[in-house]
């Protein structure tokens, strides 16, 4: 499977952006997709994820700020970020992974997010 981020950008503090991957290649439907960051010098980390039912899990810095949803349909994943703060600045990435007797990963190019004044 491909995947594709897009929506990154500059906002300031307080803005919201929402990002998109986009799968192509494979059902979308059957892999479990997650949003990560990484910021500068730091580890990539686990933002949010979602199931292939839908149920989904936040790490706790971003409870209640980011909203993570997926369209099967268009075969794409949303993460929604209000509020945002300096800290959330990074490289935003989304992976899709499928468990089975062989798991599957698969990771995006990634998009930057910048939150400055």
């Amino acid at each position: 499977v491909q995947l594709a981020e897009s929506g990154g950008g500059l906002v300031q503090p307080g803005g919201s952006l929402r990002l998109s991957c986009s799968a192509s290649g494979s059902v979308f439907s059957i892999y479990v997709m997650g949003w990560y960051r990484q910021a500068p010098g730091k580890q990539r980390e686990l933002v949010a994820s979602i199931a292939t039912g839908g149920s989904t899990n936040y790490a706790d810095s971003v409870k209640g700020q980011f909203t993570i949803s997926r369209d099967n349909a268009k075969n794409t994943a949303y993460l929604q970020m209000n509020s945002l703060k300096p800290e959330d600045t990074a490289v935003y990435y989304c992976k899709a992974r499928r468990v089975g007797l062989v798991t599957y990963e698969y990771w995006g190019q990634g998009t930057q997010v910048t939150v400055s004044s």
